[in-house]
């Protein structure tokens, strides 16, 4: 029998099952990354966007589209982390925007939830690029518009089956699109992403059995270890079980029998109730063992209504509760001053930066910026994570540093969902690039005036990055292999050797040109500051017509990052 329509309950079980199949096959599409290094992430981040989502629906009761579809825009517009997580959330928005007013989806709501998903995130992005997940959306979209203007009675099962199999045919397209995933032997990560999403949510739809590794937990659902949980119990509650029945009584029960079997219900528990009346008898016991007070009850007779309460975890449960709402009120508490304190102490401009590293952070930390966000290449952070850092810094108007490519869409997104105050996102890819814009802030200049000057000055900083490759690949001309030190530029990977030293070298011969005066060096966690002064004197040796400034960047991943101005 074909289906033909999606009610709410089947299509929260499909999007968790997508989530589950894209959480599953994350590491694979973190593969993918077209550069081999240590920190691909787009199946991480979209992973991360997609479950901000699910753990709402997943602790949704009596569900409805409308309930369903603010859940999963909601939860993964805030939850959107790098740029393949952000579009994924504006996929999500757009698709929800045409069920949230259905009670049930057909095809033809379907097919126009597939375009307005793809409209959606295409506005999103400032300037769309094809061969991503962008085109792969878009693919699936127009395969399900053609179906339905071919055949408007189309089952739902012919449907998604052919928008997945179009979407996989323009995925295995994107190198033809895509130069660098061509060179590199890659379909677009992304695509991937959104491909397993769909596949996931499609094996829901067709009943099959989703038991994936992993548990979505419902937002809010936490649970404390059973140490904590066994700490709580206390040593009063010697009897675990409220045990009540009914005896129908079948045999003689006089006074003497009442006296007999409430002294032995004594003897295995207590808090003992026993009332007789016209046949039967009410029974009520606090036990460690049930199975003796109904043993010995069916001795007199058959029994009804009966109820076994475990006290340990009703007692639990009241602890939580207690510790919910006292975490609730202290919560409460501590913003509300927060807020009075901000009134009080409310500054006119404020600055927010990602940063990674503990000598990185102490930089920006003295140039002035308020709110310093974890982060960077190894874990972008979300939506949500910016407006957190927002909402704590007291400033009428708020600067943005990125310093990182695949962050700048979430800090967009983080500034549209923001009312009360000023956001200005300076669209920095780099670390580099964040430390020039804060140093080019001219508290005199307008807001307006230095977003210019800053976003001017970032474009004369480029970055190069030093790390390992993670995998054989080919990219930029250039042969790679796993283990080989890499000198990551801002659009290329500009060289490529055995030591650190050699290809920090040649990393800066290609970043070099006769208007260089500034080179800026910044050590990671896994370099000694003997080994970054040694590079330091090689530097100043091989170009003499720069300044050269070293410091120590404490950031993983990287042994150096280096600008040059």
């Amino acid at each position: 029998m074909k289906i033909n329509t999606i009610d709410a309950s089947l299509c929260a079980k499909m999007f968790l099952a997508g989530a589950k199949n894209l959480e599953s096959k994350k590491e694979w599409i973190n593969e993918l990354n077209v550069f081999p290094v240590p920190d691909g992430d787009t199946g991480t981040n979209m992973t991360l966007t997609i479950m901000s989502a699910a753990k709402e629906v997943a602790g949704m009761e009596n569900i409805t589209m409308e309930t369903f579809a603010k859940a999963v825009s909601s939860g993964s517009l805030r939850g959107a982390r790098g740029n393949s997580g952000v579009i994924l959330s504006q996929l999500l928005r757009g698709f929800t925007k045409v069920i949230k007013t259905e009670t049930e989806i057909n095809a033809a709501t379907l097919a126009a939830a597939f375009q307005k998903a793809v409209e959606t995130a295409y506005k999103a992005v400032m300037k769309p690029k094809e061969g991503t997940i962008l085109t792969v959306a878009r693919g699936g979209a127009e395969r399900a518009v053609e179906l339905l203007e071919e055949n408007p009675d189309i089952d739902l099962e012919s449907l998604i089956d052919a928008v997945i199999r179009r979407s996989e045919e323009v995925l295995n397209q994107t190198p033809e699109m895509l130069p660098v995933l061509k060179e590199a032997g890659v379909v677009d990560s992304g695509g991937q992403g959104l491909l397993q999403v769909m596949k996931g949510a499609f094996d829901a739809f067709l009943g099959k059995e989703v038991d994936y590794d992993s548990e979505i937990t419902p937002a809010g659902g936490e649970t404390k270890p059973d140490a904590e949980l066994k700490e709580q119990v206390p040593a009063d509650i010697r009897y675990g079980y409220c045990t009540e029945f009914i005896i129908l009584l079948e045999k003689e029960y006089t006074e003497e029998t009442e006296l007999a079997f409430k002294a032995y219900l004594e003897s295995i528990g207590d808090s003992i109730v026993v009332v007789s009346d016209d046949g039967i008898v009410k029974v009520h016991v606090h036990t460690n063992d049930p199975g003796l007070a109904i043993q010995k009850a069916l001795t007199y007779g058959s029994l009804t209504r009966m109820k076994i309460d475990n006290m340990r975890e009703e007692h639990q449960e009241k602890l939580f509760k207690e510790a919910e709402k006292k975490e609730a009120e202290q919560k409460a508490a501590k913003e509300k001053a927060e807020r009075e304190a901000q009134q009080q102490n409310r500054k006119p401009v404020g600055f927010i930066s990602v940063s990674i590293g503990a000598g990185i952070a102490e930089i920006f930390k003295d140039l002035g910026v308020d709110y310093l966000i974890e982060g960077g290449q190894t874990m972008n952070p979300s939506t949500e994570d910016m407006l957190n850092a927002i909402a704590k810094v007291n400033a009428d108007t708020i600067f943005i540093l990125p310093n990182n490519k695949n962050i700048i869409m979430a800090a967009n997104q983080a500034r549209d969902l923001t009312e009360d105050k000023e956001i200005i996102v300076i669209p920095t890819k780099t670390i580099p690039q964040g430390i020039t814009a804060v140093i080019n802030y001219v508290p005199e200049k307008s807001a307006a005036e230095n977003e210019e000057a800053m976003s001017e000055e970032i474009r004369h900083v480029r970055t190069g990055q030093l790390t390992y490759a993670v995998r054989d690949t080919h990219i930029d001309d250039k042969t790679i292999h796993a283990g080989d030190i890499m000198g990551v530029g801002d659009h290329a990977i500009l060289a490529v050797g055995s030591d650190v030293d050699p290809v920090a070298l040649d990393t800066l011969k290609e970043m070099i040109d006769e208007e260089s005066e500034l080179i800026s060096i910044y050590y990671g966690e896994d370099i000694k500051e003997e080994e970054a002064e040694v590079l330091r004197a090689k530097v100043e040796e091989e170009f003499p017509d720069c300044d050269v400034e070293l410091n120590y960047g404490g950031q993983p991943i990287y042994y150096y990052i280096i600008s040059v101005e």
